[in-house]
């Protein structure tokens, strides 16, 4: 019999979902109370230990479904981090909101003002279904085949605090998107939906066995045309095939990827199909048109006519409480009070209309957070890095931000922007493996002191010909990664053909051209 992993015997002892009236208690009794296991536990109410361990702090995520927020939800959001969170609400890679600082004792208090708004930190971790992530512009884009909006509340409604599925190996990660550019980020998630056509009718192709981390793996087609109707059934059938079949023996081989790989997409299909009880519409094809990787920015007319959204820059997602007061302010000044966060850690403001336009693009916070950014800042990413995460091995927010602004001076008026990625460990939160350029953190020794640095990779991208990027320079430090990057881009101007891609450039450049490059300028 195969030995599980000691986070499956502790949900065994008691599930995730059970540990609520534990934090309940634990929020009259304080910090030093809490038992160890339900530390583990708390994951699936959204909460982590903030680093380090020992200190009486944690992290929350709070779910946002499609990255869909009203008025209302973005405000108490807001208090709430300012109330609790020392004014921080990170935006992340999945359009959650992330806090810092929260106390134990805080915690009924959150969870009864997000219940009140119809919001919940529920599943945002664990191994369970976490937030379903959906294009930022789902129902509004004339782009899309199908407005998903509804299926994406389906989909959370069906596995929320559903203890049916509340002990799954690992966590699950779902996209569901019917934008043919790819801006739910498809491949690297464990089950995507994305369009497709059969003849003249609109649905999904199911994409199974996607994730990053330290072997990542991009998602397989099953080859089946899902109608709109059929698909909860087929989302509730994959989950249940994992939670069935997936590993449990050691958590770095635990996610449905590693499940998909030895059984391929045929045999995958055979047990969903088997398990559903009936047999899917073999075919289709898949829609594709070229990735931007879910970049939205400036003013963008909507599928509902005299109405636009208007995408704005969060650098690396970090904002402040009061930073997101303005947002819905606005958002309720000009549009509905909707707003929208991005799978890149942005906000677009939804639904506002032609003659609003002007008046939003004059309010002054839009000079600092603007429709139109500066190309390097515009297009990086950052996990929350070794500031408040465990796992992380660097900083990571202001080293980004530190990269940035030194690759917009170096190059003004840079006209083909290259997608930076930072990551601190190897869970890729950040998500390095899908960028132009991915850093990932390492240590190294310099001057018998170790300090933070940074692997160097190029060349990945989704859409429809998706690949990950491939490591070319290993452990640069810190306090010299900006100028290799720069080496890097400055090699890529003087060589690249007209209108040449930078993930083109890195498909054709050499390993061994890129390296000597960072060495000519970091020696």
């Amino acid at each position: 019999m195969a030995t599980l992993s000691k986070e499956e015997l502790l949900k065994i002892e008691k599930d995730g979902l059970d540990v609520l009236a534990d934090i309940h208690r634990y929020a009259k009794e304080g910090f030093d109370a809490i038992d160890p296991g339900d530390f583990v536990r708390f994951k699936w109410y959204g909460i982590y230990q903030q680093k380090p361990k020992t200190d009486p702090y944690f992290m929350m995520r709070v779910k946002i479904p499609g990255g869909m927020l009203t008025y209302e939800q973005a405000v108490v959001v807001a208090e709430l981090a300012n109330r609790f969170g020392r004014g921080l609400a990170d935006v992340t890679t999945r359009q959650a909101i992330q806090y810092h600082w929260l106390k134990i004792e805080d915690m009924p208090e959150i969870f009864d003002r997000l219940a009140a708004v119809g919001m919940s930190p529920i599943q945002a971790c664990g191994d369970v279904v976490r937030n379903v992530i959906s294009s930022p512009v789902a129902g509004l884009d004339a782009k899309e085949l199908f407005d998903v909006r509804d299926l994406v509340w389906e989909v959370e409604k069906k596995f929320l605090s559903n203890k049916t599925y509340s002990n799954l190996p690992r966590k699950f990660k779902i996209s569901i998107a019917a934008d043919p550019r790819d801006l739910g980020h498809p491949e690297i998630n464990d089950l995507a939906l994305v369009p497709a056509k059969l003849g003249e009718e609109v649905g999904y192709h199911i994409l199974v066995g996607g994730g990053l981390s330290a072997k990542p793996h991009l998602a397989q087609n099953l080859g089946i045309f899902v109608r709109q109707e059929e698909a909860l059934e087929v989302i509730e059938g994959v989950v249940a095939v994992y939670r069935d079949h997936g590993y449990r023996e050691k958590r770095n081989h635990a996610r449905v990827k590693f499940l998909v790989a030895d059984w391929g997409a045929e045999k995958f299909l055979d047990v969903l199909e088997a398990h559903i009880g009936r047999t899917y519409t073999r075919g289709g094809e898949r829609q594709f048109e070229p990735w931007n990787g879910a970049y939205l920015y400036g003013v963008h007319k909507q599928k509902q006519a005299g109405l636009n959204f208007v995408g704005l820059s969060l650098p690396v997602g970090r904002i402040s409480g009061d930073i997101l007061l303005e947002f819905a302010r606005i958002a309720k000044k000009y549009g509905n009070g909707d707003l929208r966060t991005t799978n890149t850690q942005n906000i677009i403001i939804p639904n506002v209309p032609d003659t609003n336009v002007d008046a939003l693009l004059a309010e002054p916070l839009l000079l600092q957070f603007p429709p139109q950014p500066t190309a390097f800042v515009g297009h990086a990413v950052s996990c929350t890095g070794n500031e408040f995460c465990n796992l992380a091995l660097v900083e990571t927010k202001e080293r980004m931000k530190e990269i940035a602004y030194h690759l917009d001076e170096t190059f003004p008026g840079f006209d083909n922007p290259v997608r930076l990625h930072v990551n601190g460990c190897p869970n890729q939160c950040g998500q390095q493996a899908i960028a132009d350029i991915g850093l990932a953190g390492a240590l190294v020794r310099i001057e018998g002191k170790m300090q933070d640095a940074f692997d160097i990779s190029i060349g990945g991208g989704l859409g429809e010909h998706a690949q990950f990027n491939r490591k070319v320079v290993l452990k640069v430090a810190g306090d010299k990664v900006k100028y290799a990057i720069e080496a890097i881009v400055r090699h890529y101007l003087a060589h690249r053909t007209e209108g040449e891609s930078f993930r083109s450039f890195a498909a054709r450049v050499s390993d061994d051209e890129i390296k000597a490059q960072v060495a000519a300028l970091t020696i």
